[in-house]
């Protein structure tokens, strides 16, 4: 297993913890997104910053959504599906709204 050069900067000791550091780790990992806390040289705990705890769980359950997905795709129940004219109906959508509704960019 081989970690960059960036993963290794990360790595702190819990030993800096007991030392009244624990300030300065948690702005390390807001302004790193993460930080490794090593007890007795294995890591022990991760410390993720806000923004990097919601990207994660994004990326959870964006994950979790594709897979159910392509569950309801591979079962094809069509008897359940609902065509795609009723749906903009209910929704008051018409192929117009769509033509002129500006590209999206998921990230």
């Amino acid at each position: 297993m081989t970690m960059s050069a960036d993963a290794l900067k990360r790595l702190v000791p819990i030993s800096q913890f007991n030392r009244g550091q624990a300030a300065k780790l948690f702005a390390r990992a807001r302004s790193e997104g993460q930080i490794v806390v090593l007890k007795n040289n294995a890591p022990e705990a991760i410390i993720l910053s806000p923004e990097e705890y919601a990207r994660m769980c994004e990326i959870i359950e964006d994950h979790e959504l594709l897979m159910l997905a392509e569950e309801r795709l591979a079962n094809g129940n069509e008897v359940n599906a609902i065509p795609l004219e009723t749906v903009m109906a209910n929704l008051q959508i018409t192929q117009a709204d769509l033509d002129a509704a500006e590209e999206l960019e998921i990230e």
